[in-house]
Parts: C-alpha cells; structure tokens; sequence
C-alpha cells in the first residue's frame, strides 16, 4: 500500500489499529491531532467516509499543493459513480437533479476555462471593491441589533446573515424576497449530514433563481445593458466571450454555487476566527489594540485573516476530486476512477511548511502561503468577497465589544457535522452592554 502502510479503513478507523479515530463527535470538536498523526503515520490514507464512500485523504501540505493542480484529478463526480452522486454521496444534495450541476466546481477543461472565463468577466476586483460600502453598512446594522443587550449569538446574529444578505445583494435579489433566501441557507447550514433538508433547500433556490434570472434577462432585452442592472446576475447574463454567453442552465448554477459556497465559507471564517482570537487573549489584545490604532484597513487584520484562514479555516476538506487515470500520489498508488479529498486543515499545519510553530496562532505570520481557499485553476474565485467580509466583521465586532468573552464553557460548543465545512452551530458571547458606544 505504499509509503503509509495503511490499508482501506472502516468509517471513523485509521486502519492501523494504532492511530485515532476519525469522523466522530470529539474528532469534529479538535480533529488537529488526528491530522497530525495521519501526516505523520498515513500521509495518504485511504478511508472510508459515513457516507459509505471510499476517498483516499491527503494530509501533507507538499502533496496537498500537488493534488489541487493535478489535470489527472477530475472535479467531476460522474468520473467515479454517477449512482453516488445522484444520492448526495459526494457532490452537493440534490444538485444533478435539480439542473444546478454545471458549476464550477465540478468541471474539468475545457467547460471550466470557458466558464470561469465569463463568470470572471462578472465576478470583477472592481465590483468586489465597489460593495464594501454595503459590507460595512450590513456589519453595523447587524452589531446594533444586540450591541446594547451585553450578549449574543455570534453565528445566529452576525456571521450567518451578513454573508447572505451581503451575496444576495451582490447576485441581485431583491430586498423583499432575500427572508426567503435567509431561511433557504439556514436549512442548508443546519441539515449537513441530513441529505434531505439540503436537496429540498436546493430545488426551492433553483426554482427561484430560474425565475429571477428569466426576469433580469427580458429586462435587459427590453431595455440595454442599463436596465439589465449592475448586479451580478444581469453581469453573468450579459458576460460573453467571443460571442458565445452562458446558458440559462449555467447562470442559474453559478448564481447557485457562488451563493452555496461564499455564504457559508465566510460564516465559518467569522466563527472560527473570533473562537481562536477568544482562545488566544495574546493574540485578541494584540489584534484589538491594531484595530482600534488603525480601524479595519490595519496591516494585522489583513494579516491576522490570512493566518486564521491556516489556522482554523473555513474549509476542512477541499471538494471531490477523482483519478482520470492511475496515478501516485506521496508515494501511495492511486486507481482510476478513486476519490481525492485534500485536507486543508491538515496540511494548513504542516510543519514541513509552516515550521514548528504551525499549531500557534500567529496573526503577524509573514511567510503564510496557505491552502485555505484552494490552489490551481479551482482556486476559490469569491476569495476576494470572503476576505473583505471577513476583515470588516472581525473589525467591526473588535470595534464595537472590546471585552467580548466567551459565554459558556469551551466544551460546550457544538461543532456542525459534514466532511467539506468546519463550522460551529452557535458562538455565544457577553460583553459590556455599553458597548455599543464604542462605534466610531
């Protein structure tokens, strides 16, 4: 079996009968050590998920690195068992059926290049730069809703619904139809594991987003480029490239992905971060002490999102990929047909790449080149949008609840289930109630 020694494992076994378990409630709450022992023991190990599904795990950041640019990995998941992923055994729940499957996220060259290509023509730096405004506008409002209570949920009140307000402005939804939007990607957040919630979720945003973009487009043919809006929706519809457009079919997929994928990528950055800042008061002080000096463009922040993006990232396991051919893979042979999944969290604290202090919370970390939102041509294309959420609402929460604490024990967080996000189900927090005089 290769360098590792590691056979196929049972769901939640390493296989060696020496190593952790994986999968499990108490692997879900810290899974670093367990990670730390596959790059150790079984840097390419093959396991079987609580799916069912066989992957082989890749743990090492130089291997990691390789596997995310390798042409010979297929994104798309029919390359393995179209039966698999119609159940939502890899891939999202209920996408293949309802037409929302032709994403970037699960196609190879040459539809990806041609798809990127246009969805970039719309997903612009300058409309990314252009929305920061709205950004800090939805951070204030949502800080205000419970600044002067002294307590919060941080998820339920704040990382949650600004991402999602923040992406359905961005798509173009309206105002009076985003509760809908809201309550869609709550039951997508809340029923991982739960195969069912997420594919009624999905068909009900397919539905709509169908609509809407007919909508924006007889708008835009009756009235020019102008009526068609500057949102990113009437951006996707208008975007061409040498005369060719995207299709309904692959707006409504794109519109659906950058919804699916941004949403909840920047709910667990904002979660994730502000728990290791509240278990890092060092590193909290230091940053808050940035803030207040600097407000949210100060150098550290921009730093400190980049290393909690390494050190507890929003992505544990970057999405499915699968052998086009036989290939190695750290030295483990991999069959045609197999599923990949690159761990990101594991190889984000290697410290063949991040030195000895790779488990250390270190906000000021220069040398920083982490996988948190992929490498290669599928290198996340929302990054931009994620970091800039990310930078203004840890801002604006340092800002405005300087002595926010924890209010509960840390073994009392719940962590949600799934193989692909690393995310809490809530963050509660007190904090002066006077706080809420501090908004500059």
């Amino acid at each position: 079996m290769g360098e590792a020694g590691a056979g196929e494992a049972g769901a939640g076994e390493t296989g060696t009968g020496t190593g952790p378990r994986l999968f499990g409630w108490e692997f879900a709450a810290d899974p670093y050590p367990a990670y730390a022992w596959l790059r150790e023991n079984a840097p390419v190990h093959r396991a079987v998920l609580p799916s069912g599904v066989a992957a082989w795990l890749v743990t090492r950041y130089e291997d990691a690195r390789r596997a995310l640019a390798d042409p010979r990995l297929s994104k798309d998941p029919r390359r393995h068992s179209p039966d698999a992923h119609e159940l939502g055994r890899v891939g999202i729940p209920g996408e293949r059926s309802a037409n929302l499957f032709t994403h970037l996220l699960n196609i190879d060259p040459p539809d990806h290049t041609r798809l990127r290509r246009l969805v970039s023509k719309a997903f612009t730096p300058r409309r990314v730069a252009a929305f920061e405004p709205r950004v800090r506008e939805l951070t204030a409002r949502l800080v205000d809703g419970f600044a002067s209570r002294g307590s919060a949920d941080l998820i339920e009140e704040f990382a949650f619904p600004l991402p999602v307000y923040a992406i359905c402005d961005l798509l173009g939804v309206p105002r009076a139809d985003q509760e809908d939007f809201r309550e869609w990607a709550g039951m997508m957040l809340h029923a991982q594991g739960r195969r069912g919630g997420v594919g009624r979720s999905v068909k009900r945003m397919r539905a709509y987003l169908g609509e809407l973009i007919h909508r924006k487009r007889a708008e835009g043919a009756e009235g020019g480029e102008r009526a068609g809006g500057g949102d990113l929706i009437s951006g996707l519809i208008r975007a061409s490239d040498h005369g060719e457009h995207l299709t309904e079919e692959e707006a409504a997929a794109m519109a659906f992905i950058l919804l699916f994928a941004g949403f909840e990528t920047t709910v667990n950055l904002i979660g994730n971060g502000m728990l290791a800042l509240l278990r890092n008061p060092g590193e909290l002080a230091r940053l808050r002490a940035a803030v207040a000096a600097d407000g949210d463009e100060a150098p550290l922040l921009v730093s400190g999102v980049e290393e909690l993006l390494r050190y507890d990232g929003p992505v544990e396991v970057a999405t499915w990929r699968f052998a086009d051919e036989p290939l190695t893979l750290g030295g483990q042979a991999v069959e045609r047909g197999e599923a990949v999944l690159v761990v990101l969290a594991a190889a984000d604290r290697d410290p063949e790449r991040f030195g000895g202090d790779a488990d250390v919370l270190d906000l000021g970390r220069r040398d920083n080149p982490h996988l948190g939102y992929g490498h290669g041509i599928h290198y996340c294309l929302g990054a931009p949008l994620a970091r800039l959420e990310g930078r203004l609402a840890l801002g604006a929460l340092l800002r405005r609840l300087p002595d926010v604490r924890l209010a509960v024990d840390e073994g009392d967080l719940r962590w949600r289930g799934g193989l692909i996000m690393r995310g809490l189900r809530s963050l509660p927090v007190e904090f002066a109630a006077e706080g809420v005089t501090q908004r500059q």
